[in-house]
């Protein structure tokens, strides 16, 4: 079993989407928590602790600097979080498993998708950063919101625009939201997040 610290809610119905909420850097589980309850009501919520360390601000992996990943921690990472994913999909008897991360958790949640094409059915990730060329894989029946900010300093524009049309080259369904601020979260980003995970 993938031991995290986790919070967990579900709708009344069995076999409802499982939503996995992914927080930022600094954050915790329940960062979105109540917010996914009203942007997917119809959705069982998931929400796991980053059980990285910075400084004291909880992440999902390892980084020596700004955008500078430790890639032998992040694959390790993504198996372990991969395998979580699985077994709470299972007990939950998901009929989709759907997944949501801003920043950092943004961050493992593609490295997750990168890895397992065929896990979440739907995504949206907010201000990515992949700073490395993702794998050739197949995301067909895929969908994928990005929302980004076009003055975003931690996760440029370009970025943002190639990880839209990696997902689009490669199968997917995919959708770039942009705003004209920076790495926060605005509310053209909370609306296209919540027309996307609509059941």
């Amino acid at each position: 079993m993938a031991s995290y610290h986790f919070r967990a809610e579900g709708a009344s119905r069995s076999g409802a989407p499982l939503l996995f909420l992914f927080h930022g850097t600094g954050g915790d589980e329940n960062q979105f928590f109540d917010l996914a309850g009203e942007l997917a009501p119809g959705a069982n919520r998931v929400a796991p602790r980053g059980d990285v360390s910075e400084g004291g601000a909880l992440r999902y992996f390892r980084r020596t600097g700004e955008g500078v990943y430790d890639m032998a921690d992040l694959a390790q990472r993504t198996g372990a979080m991969t395998a979580f994913v699985r077994e709470q999909a299972a007990a939950h008897g998901a009929t989709e498993i759907w997944g949501l991360g801003y920043s950092n958790g943004a961050n493992i949640l593609a490295s997750m998708q990168f890895a397992a094409p065929d896990l979440f059915a739907r995504s949206v990730l907010m201000h990515p950063l992949i700073p490395f060329t993702p794998p050739e894989t197949d995301f067909a029946g895929r969908q994928v919101l990005i929302t980004a900010g076009r003055q975003d300093p931690i996760a440029p524009a370009s970025s943002s625009q190639a990880l839209a049309d990696y997902f689009l080259a490669h199968g997917a369904k995919a959708d770039l939201v942009w705003h004209p601020g920076g790495h926060e979260l605005r509310r053209e980003e909370l609306l296209a997040a919540q027309q996307l995970l609509a059941l």
